[in-house]
Order: structure tokens, then sequence, then C-alpha cells
């Protein structure tokens, strides 16, 4: 079964624990999480990945090859978690786009400040 692939950055306290608690709601077994730690490692398996801020914005492959960033990421992701997909339908609202984008590039440049850095990428 073919699933969406969400790269997030494992050096990162708050979206480690935040792909930890999003794998519990997700209950149909659509995502397949990959850190942008293991993309660097491996070179060239990830073209479209390449020139982009993968350690800056969460990225997402969907099952249907489109290639998100950032807020959009997180808008799709919500929608495809049964228990929280109403969360992700608000954020599909009209004008919530331009709400949620600066919002989440603000949050993502101060993340490291408020919650640290691990010293080891974390995986499980």
């Amino acid at each position: 079964m073919m699933k969406h692939i969400v790269f997030y950055d494992a050096a990162c306290p708050f979206c480690f624990n935040v792909k930890r608690i999003l794998r519990k709601f997700d209950w149909l077994n659509q995502l397949k999480w990959v850190s942008v730690q293991e993309v660097e490692k491996e070179n060239g398996k990830y073209p479209y990945l390449s020139g982009r801020n993968t350690r800056d914005e969460i990225h997402m492959l969907t099952k249907q090859g489109e290639l998100k960033a950032g807020f959009g990421t997180i808008r799709k992701l919500l929608l495809l978690l049964p228990p929280i997909s109403w969360i992700g339908l608000i954020l599909y609202l009209p004008g919530m786009d331009r709400l949620g984008s600066p919002l989440y590039k603000w949050f993502s440049s101060h993340r490291y400040q408020w919650f640290g850095q691990y010293d080891q990428p974390r995986y499980q």
C-alpha cells in the first residue's frame, strides 16, 4: 500500500514529539515518517527534496505525488488523521492559509530556542 511520506526534523524535540503523538492518530496507517537527517544521508533517494529547506519546514509527499511544505503539510496531515481530521478541515477554510502560513514559519524559526535541540537525532 502506497503511503504519504512525511519528512520531519529528528533533531528537534518539538517535531519528534509531534510525530510521536500524530502516529497514534494514524488509525488507517497512511503515513510513513522519514527524518530529514535520513534524507541527507541517503543522497539522491528523494530527489524532489533537493534544494528545499527541509530543516526549516516539514515536508510531505502525498500518495498522489504532490509535494507539500510547511503549513500545507500540517493541513493535509491533520486531515488524514481520523480523530482530529476536523482540525484539518478548519485549516482549509478560506483565508486560513494567510494566517497559518506566516504563523507556521514564525513558530518554526523559534522552535530550537524554545524546545532546544537533540545532540543526536531521535527516530523512535
